[in-house]
């Protein structure tokens, strides 16, 4: 099982739609929250993409100095790279971190950013421009070990002669994760990517999803990955963390919800759709409501894209509920909480110990010999006054 976090490039705060509790974006901040996760034993993070947010390899890029162990989910965008100029970007970017580069292939949803963007393809053509896309830098950063050249010719995308000097660190190349709920993004995840990724549906749906991508990469004589993309509200008791859920939404404005809404239904992407469909366009707000799964929340889709929903529990609640879903077939948990760097420590500290991660251990792992707690009249460490439990270690 691999837990990933999340580098909030597009903002932070303790409410959700409004600028109250609002944290102010900035390098020392992201840089803040990358050394958390390092530190706390994450596999990775993911960066997100987009016009709302800071450019994701430049901000991977200035993590790379400090931070030790910790993997980078960046993405490519086809239409905006070229897959030869992103060959390079990743062959440079893998080398330079020394094997620490994943790459997150979006193909967007959102028609009026893409065409700001420059982009006018509609959903069908841009998920045919994907597949050439990504088959063409795969190839590229292949046949970079032996100093091999592609020639490819596609619908959209031609390269000849295309050739990379310099290789990854990552044989054949960093791998791919991609996510996308229609049944052309389920096809091209069957055929070229490493790992799939869906958006926190119930497990039912979720499974449907997983069997489907599957059956389909069998048929190409092929095996993929799977991973969800998931909030997270985890506290010492049900409810703690359900209060604090429903604080997160606390201050929003009924106009905001509606605003929010508009704008994701405006979308061509069939996961936003059904994001959307789980709080019904925003006219669920009750807790009741909201709970579209035993302890899986619909909250956050009200005014965020993209992933939509939180686990919300005390620890062993939320960590049975993410056993459920490694049960399905997923090994790669994509998490975020707000604020981002406290919700990074609270589910480290709350939820690793009961999870089966044999990375290294958690928490203490990253520790250069200090005290695991703060010690006790000057003589005692944490663990060992009578009564109090040791803690143990678990892999």
């Amino acid at each position: 099982m691999q837990v990933f976090w999340f580098i909030p490039t597009h903002g932070d705060s303790r409410y959700l739609g409004t600028a109250q509790g609002a944290r102010q974006l900035s390098h020392d901040y992201v840089k803040q929250v990358a050394i958390a996760a390092d530190s706390l034993g994450y596999e990775g993070v993911l960066i997100p993409t987009g016009r709302s947010c800071e450019d994701p390899w430049v901000v991977a890029s200035s993590l790379i100095p400090v931070t030790r162990r910790l993997k980078f989910l960046v993405a490519v965008r086809p239409g905006l790279h070229q897959p030869s100029l992103a060959a390079r970007m990743a062959a440079s970017f893998d080398r330079l971190s020394e094997g620490r580069l994943l790459i997150n292939l979006v193909t967007g949803g959102d028609q009026a950013e893409l065409e700001g963007d420059g982009v006018f393809l509609d959903h069908a053509q841009r998920y045919e421009q994907s597949a050439e896309f990504i088959r063409i830098w795969r190839e590229i950063l292949a046949r970079s070990h032996e100093g091999g050249t592609l020639d490819y010719e596609g619908r959209h995308l031609t390269v000849k002669g295309a050739r990379l000097l310099f290789p990854p660190q990552q044989k054949p190349y960093p791998p791919v994760y991609f996510g996308g709920s229609s049944a052309a993004a389920h096809e091209l995840a069957a055929e070229q990517v490493d790992a799939y990724l869906t958006w926190g549906e119930p497990p039912a749906e979720v499974a449907r999803k997983i069997a489907d991508v599957r059956e389909k990469a069998a048929r190409h004589g092929r095996t993929v990955k799977f991973g969800i993309r998931l909030h997270v509200i985890v506290r010492e008791t049900e409810q703690e963390a359900w209060a604090d859920a429903e604080r997160l939404i606390s201050k929003v404005q009924d106009e905001t919800v509606v605003q929010a809404q508009a704008a994701f239904a405006r979308m061509d992407s069939e996961g936003q759709r059904r994001m959307a469909a789980l709080h019904a366009g925003g006219t669920k707000r009750s807790r009741q409501d909201l709970e579209i799964s035993p302890n899986l929340w619909a909250g956050v889709g009200l005014v965020r894209g993209g992933a939509g929903t939180a686990l919300v529990g005390d620890a062993q609640t939320v960590a049975d509920r993410i056993r459920e879903y490694a049960d399905l077939g997923i090994d790669t948990f994509v998490l975020s909480g707000y604020p981002h760097l406290e919700e990074a420590y609270r589910f480290a500290e709350l939820v690793f110990p009961l999870l089966p991660l044999a990375v290294r251990d958690k928490l203490a792992g990253g520790n250069a010999g200090g005290p695991f707690g703060e010690t006790v009249a000057n003589l005692y460490s944490p663990g060992v006054v009578k009564g109090e439990p040791v803690r143990v270690s678990q892999s």
